[in-house]
């Protein structure tokens, strides 16, 4: 796990980041309806894992983070932290799995994590999370057209977050919101549109375990 400090005085974005850090801390999210035809003979929620993992890990606006002295830098790549759900309790627990470009050797890693804290009634049982995870969460009961998180006292916190919904059918095509929040210090909407279109070009170009 590695994590570059960025020369903040020597970079094209000083004077954004520092308007966004101090003088109006400011995030943004906004949800998109992907097309996930390509993906609907796979297990969704760890094919979206890994797809948005993969995009996540080409842009350094969705790696960005606050080291632990404050200063700022960007993780050489990502693994997914997730919400899993708890039939019986009605709870959740968020567990992470450590990321392969291979997906087939991270759905079996993704299968044994779920499979050993599918029961959990804790929080975040699944130890020695690292310092380079991303937060996922999906609501597979619910359809939504728009989603935000009210994060207070977060105004640091300048990872993404991703909410996934309840995939649907439109006109013979099947589709699946997709909820990001963001921190504009170190993301414009012009990094969360290539974002986007990454993350849509993946879905297209998918190979799975087909």
């Amino acid at each position: 796990m590695g994590f570059n400090f960025i020369d903040i005085e020597n970079w094209n974005r000083r004077e954004h980041y520092l308007h966004y850090m101090n003088n109006v801390p400011c995030g943004y999210s906004f949800t998109v309806e992907l097309v996930i035809e390509k993906i609907k003979n796979e297990r969704l929620y760890p094919a979206m894992l890994w797809l948005l993992t993969a995009a996540v890990n080409e842009f350094i606006e969705f790696r960005s983070a606050l080291a632990k002295d404050g200063r700022l830098g960007y993780f050489d790549s990502m693994n997914p932290t997730y919400t899993i759900f708890n039939p019986e309790q009605k709870t959740f627990s968020s567990i992470w799995t450590e990321f392969n470009s291979d997906y087939s050797k991270f759905l079996v890693a993704y299968q044994k994590d779920t499979d050993l804290y599918k029961t959990s009634t804790g929080m975040t049982p699944k130890p020695d999370c690292p310092d380079n995870v991303f937060n996922v969460s999906m609501i597979p009961w619910l359809k939504f057209s728009s989603f935000n998180l009210n994060i207070w006292k977060g105004d640091n916190y300048l990872l993404p977050i991703f909410t996934l919904g309840k995939k649907y059918t439109e006109k013979g095509v099947l589709k699946l919101p997709l909820a990001v929040q963001v921190h504009h210090a170190v993301c414009d909407g012009y990094h969360a549109g290539c974002f986007i279109e990454a993350l849509q070009e993946k879905i297209n170009n998918w190979l799975g375990t087909n």
